[in-house]
């Protein structure tokens, strides 16, 4: 099963429940999944590029490198640009709008030839991108709209479907809900700062609602914290959820991993632990750590390719300099369970995705 990344990238694919809420989807990794049946397959082979451009510098400015996926994606650009022979630098925005707006401006009066927006709205920030065009800046964006693909002041975005992301989180756990036979009482956690993040929550609340297959579906709340400060509120929030909802709350859907580093503790304070917990944002190690040994009550995560589209950016900040399209390249999602990791153990879900040697070679046979 050598280099999925360019032969099939897989889609989504399902088949089914049996006892015990035991998974048995296809995982939408790039990996047969010990139960799957089925797949349907989207190609996601970068096309024919430019050969590399020499000399470039690079400043990644993150959104917060509290967020696990903004860190991750930043360590798949930079093996990417050393490949490149590039030079690549990172500042951390702190999730401040203040910071950020600074740094963006450090970045063009710095001179770096590429800037990479990782994980904050490109259009609070008009004034810092009009400048860096006007100055001749290359600008993708992680994350950055609410849809992967070009922009008015992007030369791309890289991200997965949003809607995709967050039908999978919604549909999982209507089906694990249908699975045990129980009531699927929801709470989703959103931060409305985002434009991605508002996106994700009105499809799965849209998904929640229609319910398919399955009648005894209920949203109970959409409850806004802010990504930046769920370390130190996510104790009152939950200890008032399960006042106001009792035992009818029986899952949390999240528009990131990082509300759960938090969740579990302040749901045991509650003695809530049969609620069950599943991310529709990015994925993280912690995540993975507490699916993998079914500790702090998360189930699973819709993550994001995050090295894969770490090089993605590197390929189309190249393009960029070339003056050559964008590649059109959209990532899928992985879903992310204890059985899927069971199957990838240490190598990791993007170990056999195959993506460094796709793009290595269409950087060696640039045009």
């Amino acid at each position: 099963m050598k280099n999925w990344f360019a032969k099939n990238f897989l889609g989504k694919a399902r088949s089914g429940f049996g006892h015990g809420r035991k998974l048995v989807w296809l995982l939408a990794s790039g990996l047969w999944a010990a139960h799957a049946l089925a797949a349907n397959s989207m190609g996601a082979m970068p096309p024919p590029g430019p050969k590399p451009q020499v000399g470039k510098r690079i400043i990644f400015v993150a959104a917060d490198f509290k967020n696990a996926g903004v860190i991750g994606v930043y360590r798949g650009l930079e093996a990417a640009a050393r490949t490149l022979a590039w030079k690549v630098d990172v500042v951390d925005g702190q999730g401040k709008p203040d910071v950020l707006a600074r740094l963006m401006d450090s970045a063009v009066a710095d001179g770096y030839d590429g800037i990479v927006l990782g994980g904050f709205d490109a259009s609070k920030f008009g004034a810092q991108v009009a400048l860096a065009k006007k100055a001749g800046r290359s600008l993708v964006g992680w994350h950055s709209v609410k849809e992967p693909g070009p922009t008015r002041d992007l030369f791309t975005n890289v991200a997965t479907d949003t809607n995709e992301v967050a039908r999978m989180a919604a549909d999982f756990v209507i089906q694990d809900a249908r699975a045990a036979k129980k009531e699927l009482g929801v709470v989703i956690f959103n931060d409305s700062e985002f434009a991605v993040a508002n996106a994700k929550t009105e499809v799965m609340t849209k998904t929640l609602e229609a319910c398919a297959g399955y009648q005894r579906c209920k949203l109970l709340a959409v409850q806004n914290v802010a990504i930046a400060k769920a370390n130190t509120v996510m104790g009152e929030v939950v200890a008032k959820l399960a006042a106001d909802h009792g035992t009818a709350w029986t899952y949390s859907l999240a528009i990131n991993d990082i509300y759960f580093d938090h969740l579990g503790t302040a749901l045991a304070t509650a003695r809530r632990t049969d609620v069950q917990n599943v991310s529709a944002g990015d994925g993280s190690n912690k995540a993975f750590a507490r699916i993998e040994l079914g500790s702090g009550q998360q189930i699973a995560s819709v993550a994001e390719p995050l090295k894969m589209q770490g090089y993605q950016l590197a390929d189309e900040l190249n393009r960029a300099f070339a003056r050559a399209p964008h590649s059109g390249v959209v990532s899928k999602p992985i879903l992310v369970t204890q059985a899927l990791l069971k199957t990838t153990g240490k190598r990791g879900i993007e170990s056999m995705l195959g993506f460094e040697a796709a793009y290595e070679a269409v950087w060696k046979k640039g045009r």
